[in-house]
């Protein structure tokens, strides 16, 4: 059979959501980027209030200035963190946060791979903006859902009001579950890190696996549970911590 399968794909869109699979990805830089692209995920071209990107590195390659906060998660390879007083390298699980305006570098040695969320950021009076914040996954201890061991969850953002936004990672052993089809005012942008599972948005249903991306807009139905012999794993982010007039839509 021929490269583009006879036009067959498991990427689907909806007025309310999207699951873009890698064989429909498509790549070019964006502005600023050197030895660099971008597969481009959600944008408000969308209907997303946030954007989200897979960034491919070459050796040598580096990321271009950001729009409001951004939020780099290494999934390949690893990058290395610049700015003014503060240097790190971000190995795989490795990620920072950046508030509006920080001028910085992230660079790459060698080929490598990263998920990039940028938002305009909405103040909170009395409130001051975030800080650098570098981390790794590895150092946030799980937490269960519900009190259910078999999916453990990692909040990479601390539970913090000067952040407008949350992005965890959730790991489900096989055959763990959501509890319950959520309904909700904050939009979803995720990536399938590991594993494979069964993900129903609005009144369908699709398989799902590593290297997939989702959004999901507000008030989507949305439910997962894990299929197969490995534990199925996903970073995810949502818009948080601010009244829903606050946010355009």
């Amino acid at each position: 059979m021929s490269m583009h399968r006879l036009g067959e794909t498991r990427s689907r869109r909806a007025l309310d959501h999207l699951l873009q699979t890698p064989d429909t990805f498509v790549w070019s830089p964006l502005p600023g980027m050197v030895n660099a692209t971008a597969c481009v995920h959600a944008a408000p071209a969308l209907g997303a209030n946030f954007t989200q990107y897979t960034a491919s590195f070459e050796a040598g390659g580096s990321l271009g200035p950001h729009v409001g906060s951004r939020f780099v998660f290494v999934t390949e390879g690893s990058l290395h963190f610049a700015s003014e007083g503060h240097s790190a390298t971000l190995g795989i699980g490795g990620y920072c946060y950046l508030p509006p305006g920080l001028t910085h570098t992230i660079t790459a040695d060698a080929a490598a791979r990263a998920q990039v969320i940028e938002k305009s950021y909405v103040p909170l009076d009395g409130v001051a903006a975030p800080q650098l914040l570098l981390a790794s996954e590895g150092s946030i201890p799980g937490a269960p859902l519900n009190g259910d061991d078999a999916l453990q969850v990692r909040a990479l953002l601390p539970p913090d009001v000067a952040f407008d936004f949350a992005v965890n990672t959730m790991e489900y052993q096989p055959g763990a579950s959501l509890s319950l089809v959520e309904i909700h005012v904050m939009e979803h942008g995720l990536t399938m890190l590991e594993g494979e599972g069964i993900y129903r948005l609005g009144e369908s249903w699709y398989p799902v696996t590593k290297g997939d991306f989702i959004w999901m807009g507000p008030y989507c139905p949305q439910w997962f549970g894990a299929l197969g012999k490995q534990p199925a794993k996903y970073l995810i982010y949502k818009d948080w911590n601010r009244h829903p007039m606050a946010v355009k839509r």
